[in-house]
């Protein structure tokens, strides 16, 4: 009965190494897949925002095609087709459409 104690408490050192490692090598490929790629697309995004002016051509994450006629601090003005107006949040500008035409594609 002690020798199965004594060989349950030195086995579980290498036990908990065992189940430790692979949960933090799971972590790792986690943040590399999952996390990282999310906050480098989020500061692209956020540039793609700042960088906005008036006279842009801009499609919104709604998929509406216009150009910026007014900005705001949170806010932007876009006219589309027949001098309509609409108003959008900053956020919801998916493509900067001014600068997709003009930049060649990546082969």
């Amino acid at each position: 009965m002690t020798s199965t104690v004594i060989l349950q408490a030195t086995g579980g050192t290498s036990s908990m190494l065992s189940t430790i490692v692979p949960m933090v090598l799971i972590m790792v490929v986690f943040y590399f897949f999952m996390i990282r790629p999310q906050v480098k697309k989020a500061k692209e995004h956020k540039k793609l925002v700042a960088e906005l002016k008036k006279g842009d051509k801009i499609i919104t994450t709604a998929g509406i095609h216009g150009r910026i006629a007014d900005l705001n601090d949170t806010t932007f003005l876009i006219e589309v087709e027949g001098g309509v107006k609409i108003r959008f949040d900053k956020s919801a500008v998916s493509l900067d459409a001014t600068k997709a035409v003009t930049t060649p594609a990546k082969a």
